[in-house]
C-alpha cells in the first residue's frame, strides 16, 4: 500500500470545496446526518448507526482521519465554497490488491440535491482516484435501481453499468443494486 496523502489534500470545483474533515466539522457533519436520517437509512445504515449523537460524530471524524493516514478510506466533506455551507460527503475506499481499484460512495443533504453538486463532487473524486496516492486502475460505485438521479450522476461522470443484481439486506427485504465501473483512460 502506498503512503497516504496528507489530510490537507483538498479538491475544488466551480462551486465546491471537497476536503478531509477537521474536528471543527463535527456539528455540521452530525446535523446533516441527523436531519436526513430517514432519507439516508437504506443507503448508509452503518454510518447512521455509528452517528447517533454529536459525540459520535467527533469519534467518526477522528476515525476518518486515521483511515486516511493508513490509506483505508479517503473521506471528503463537501462544502459550497461561496456560502461555506456543508452539503454532504464523498469517499473513496481503495482495494490495494493488484490491479488497484476503489469504490466511491457519496450523499448530499436533501436540500442540496438537484443542483448538480453530486456531479461536480464525483468528477473531482474520480480525478483523485486515478492520481496519487491511490492510482486506481478502475473505480466502482453502486446505485439503487430506484434512484435514477444517482444513476444519471454516475453515467454523466463516465461510469458504465456492470451488472444489476438482486441483493438481500437483512430485515429490509430485497433491493436492486446497479454496479458501475469506470476504467482509467
Amino acid at each position: 500500500m502506498p503512503p497516504a496523502a496528507p489530510p490537507t489534500t483538498s479538491r475544488h470545483t466551480a462551486r465546491l470545496t471537497l476536503r478531509p474533515y477537521q474536528p471543527t466539522d463535527e456539528a455540521d457533519f452530525f446535523a446533516v446526518l441527523h436531519h436526513n436520517r430517514t432519507r439516508l437509512q437504506n443507503a448508509f445504515p452503518a454510518r447512521l448507526a455509528a452517528v447517533q449523537a454529536l459525540p459520535d460524530a467527533g469519534r467518526v471524524l477522528r476515525q476518518f482521519a486515521q483511515d486516511w493516514q493508513q490509506g483505508r478510506l479517503y473521506v471528503f466533506g463537501i462544502w459550497h465554497t461561496a456560502a461555506g455551507t456543508y452539503l454532504g460527503d464523498i469517499s473513496l475506499r481503495p482495494s490495494w490488491s493488484a490491479p488497484v481499484s476503489a469504490e466511491i460512495g457519496y450523499y448530499l443533504a436533501g436540500a442540496a440535491e438537484g443542483n448538480g453538486y453530486a456531479r461536480e463532487a464525483l468528477g473531482a473524486i474520480v480525478q483523485f482516484g486515478f492520481e496519487m496516492p491511490v492510482q486506481a486502475q478502475s473505480l466502482t460505485l453502486r446505485c439503487r435501481a430506484n434512484n435514477p438521479r444517482s444513476m444519471a450522476v454516475a453515467e454523466h461522470a463516465g461510469f458504465r453499468p456492470v451488472v444489476a443484481r438482486r441483493r438481500l439486506w437483512s430485515l429490509r427485504g430485497a433491493s436492486d443494486i446497479v454496479h458501475y465501473r469506470l476504467d482509467r483512460a
